[in-house]
């Protein structure tokens, strides 16, 4: 499956969840498409490619998406996630609500400063030593870093170790799995917060460029 491909599924499960939460029963490929910004051809043929059925007339019947959607993405299953860094993004992401109401679960923060380690915390923050015995103990197999560029490689290669199989990294740094030789090739999505805001400028910039060129020739 290709990133856009899954980004697609994602969207897909949040609007119908939401649609269920609603009361709809059933819901139309033209509504999908138009929530989630793709044609309802696209929509036709994603759901083809999952073999999820339904008929020109009546639909997708919602409650069966919501079965179907919840094992495709793994929501039948606990979904639980440790972060590595708890300065000050780890300790943002620690308390966001929003995990929650996706059935995600934050479940431990680890960090290699003492003064960090909290225990009592709503969310336990333990040291380095303990990640890998709570993560064998908890079959956890995704994670998040959020520690300084210099050490993101290192902690890593200690999550790799552990078992994690799925990194969203937010260090400074671009992160490969193609390095290690685990026995299930690692999945790390790399979020670099400066180089999306750069991206952004330049896509505003863009647009008032265009913008300017378009009122320019109106007055000629």
């Amino acid at each position: 499956m290709n990133k856009e491909f899954i980004l697609r599924l994602t969207k897909y499960k949040r609007l119908i969840h939401k649609l269920k939460s609603l009361g709809f029963e059933r819901v139309f490929s033209n509504n999908l498409g138009d929530a989630i910004g793709v044609t309802p051809a696209l929509v036709r043929k994603d759901f083809s490619t999952l073999h999820l059925s339904g008929n020109k007339r009546g639909g997708y019947n919602i409650d069966m998406l919501v079965e179907e959607f919840d094992v495709i993405l793994g929501r039948n299953s606990p979904q639980n996630v440790i972060i590595v860094g708890c300065g000050r993004i780890g300790q943002a992401l620690m308390q966001y609500p929003g995990f929650a109401s996706d059935d995600i679960h934050l479940v431990a923060g680890f960090d290699k400063a003492p003064d960090s380690v909290n225990i009592d915390n709503p969310i336990p923050i333990f040291g380095m030593d303990k990640l890998e015995n709570f993560v064998s103990e908890n079959n956890i197999k995704v994670g998040i870093i959020t520690v300084p560029g210099e050490e993101a490689s290192s902690v890593l290669d200690k999550m790799v170790d552990t078992g994690i199989r799925g990194v969203l990294n937010f260090a400074p740094v671009e992160l490969k799995c193609q390095k290690y030789d685990c026995d299930c090739k690692c999945v790390i999505h790399n979020v670099n917060i400066g180089l999306e805001l750069e991206h952004l400028f330049y896509q505003v910039s863009t647009q008032d460029t265009d913008f300017s060129i378009v009122n320019d020739n109106s007055k000629k």
